[in-house]
């Protein structure tokens, strides 16, 4: 069992930048990739970027690509993305997600175990 909870959201203007953090619980997290997912109002979730358990592999949507990086420090059981020049089309719900497999794309929502309970980031113009 691995509880997930973030922190990290807030309100922020166009063009800011912020980082959410995800903190495990549970035993072995380095043996799951974890994910950041986001559902914004009337919208399916959406991937926003993963990490491999190694920490050598990451993935990143298009959308997010240049402007969101994802870290990871398994010392801390902590899962980490920096958001860079944030847009108002970035407010959503940001969930964080582990994914016990090695051999998934860790891209879709199916394949993750465990989610957090999300944290708000809502961007103005």
């Amino acid at each position: 069992q691995v509880t997930l909870v973030e922190s990290g959201g807030g309100l922020v203007q166009a063009g800011d930048s912020l980082t959410l953090s995800c903190a495990a619980s549970g035993r072995a997290f380095d043996n799951y990739a974890m994910g950041w997912f986001r559902r914004a109002p009337g919208k399916e979730r959406e991937f926003v970027s993963a990490i491999s358990q190694s920490v050598r592999t990451t993935y990143y949507a298009v959308s997010m690509k240049g402007r969101f990086t994802i870290s990871r420090d398994n010392a801390r059981n902590t899962v980490s993305m920096r958001m860079n020049s944030l847009k108002p089309e970035d407010t959503a719900v940001y969930f964080c997600a582990a994914d016990r497999s090695y051999t998934s794309t860790h891209q879709t929502p199916s394949e993750y175990d465990y989610w957090g309970q999300g944290t708000q980031v809502t961007v103005s113009s």
